[in-house]
C-alpha cells in the first residue's frame, strides 16, 4: 500500500553565495521551525540568487513561522509527498504509468531507507497531481 498527499509548501529568495541557504534555514530553526522537505538551487533567471522551498510540518505554528520568516506560501508547483513499501521497479513502474497518463513532471525525488520508500513529486498542475496520486493508488493496490 502507497500513501501520497499535497505538501504545502514556502518559498523565498536566498543570496547565491556559500550559506546563503543555510542562512535561512538557520533562522527557521530558531524559531522552531519542523520541516519535512527543503529544496534550494540557483535561479537560471536572476544572477547571484537562489530559490529556497521548504515545506512544514502541517500544523498552524508551522505556517505562521513561515510567514513571520518572509517566506511566502506557493501553489506551484505542486508538491505530494509519497512513500510506501519498497519493491524491485517501483519508481520504474510509477514514473512509467504517470507518462502513459501524459503527466509531465516537474521534478522528483526519491530515496529507499529500510525497505520503505518516500519520495517527493512537483507537478506543474493540481489536475496532474491528483491523476499522478490515482494511479498510485492502482499501482499500490496491485503490489
Amino acid at each position: 500500500m502507497f500513501r501520497m498527499k499535497r505538501v504545502h509548501v514556502y518559498q523565498c529568495e536566498v543570496e547565491d553565495i556559500p550559506g546563503g541557504t543555510a542562512a535561512k534555514l538557520k533562522t527557521l530553526a530558531l524559531a522552531g521551525a519542523h520541516l519535512e522537505y527543503v529544496f534550494s538551487e540557483r535561479s537560471a533567471a536572476k544572477h547571484g540568487a537562489g530559490l529556497l522551498t521548504v515545506a512544514p510540518k502541517q500544523s498552524k505554528v508551522e505556517m505562521d513561522l513561515m510567514q513571520a520568516s518572509g517566506m511566502r506560501e506557493v501553489q506551484k508547483p505542486t508538491v505530494m509527498r509519497f512513500e510506501g513499501d519498497d519493491k524491485a521497479g517501483l519508481g520504474g513502474r510509477v514514473t512509467q504509468a504517470w507518462e502513459a497518463a501524459g503527466i509531465n513532471l516537474h521534478g522528483l525525488m526519491m530515496a529507499v531507507v529500510n525497505g520503505k520508500f518516500i519520495g517527493y513529486a512537483t507537478f506543474d498542475s493540481s489536475d496532474d497531481a491528483n491523476t499522478a496520486a490515482t494511479i498510485l493508488a492502482d499501482i499500490g493496490a496491485k503490489e
